[in-house]
């Protein structure tokens, strides 16, 4: 497989998609690592009410907004697409953290 061409030289639409689908595959396994922290975070965790941490929450917000501003993209749609990823984080690791407490 050839590697996907940067944005500034794609010249088709082929060229354009197959840079989106390399991003999302690299994006996919960033998740599973990040994933993966939620996995230790349930196993760490003895309360299953610090599962839920807003001012942790917001603290990610933040540092993805600033992020965000740094590189020259909308800290908003940026903020906005965190918040499903961190409450998705949150319900995986509360199922995880609930697995966990039933196996053993």
């Amino acid at each position: 497989m050839t590697a996907a061409k940067s944005p500034e030289h794609c010249e088709t639409m082929t060229d354009v998609r197959a840079g989106v689908d390399d991003v999302d595959r690299q994006l996919v396994a960033l998740l599973v690592r990040r994933f993966g922290y939620m996995d230790a975070a349930a196993r760490i965790k003895s309360d299953r009410a610090t599962v839920r941490d807003e001012a942790r929450k917001a603290e990610v917000l933040d540092n993805v907004a600033r992020e965000a501003a740094a590189a020259g993209l909308s800290p908003a749609r940026l903020r906005a697409v965190w918040d499903e990823l961190i409450e998705q984080s949150i319900a995986y690791e509360a199922a995880e953290w609930d697995r966990i407490r039933a196996d053993g």
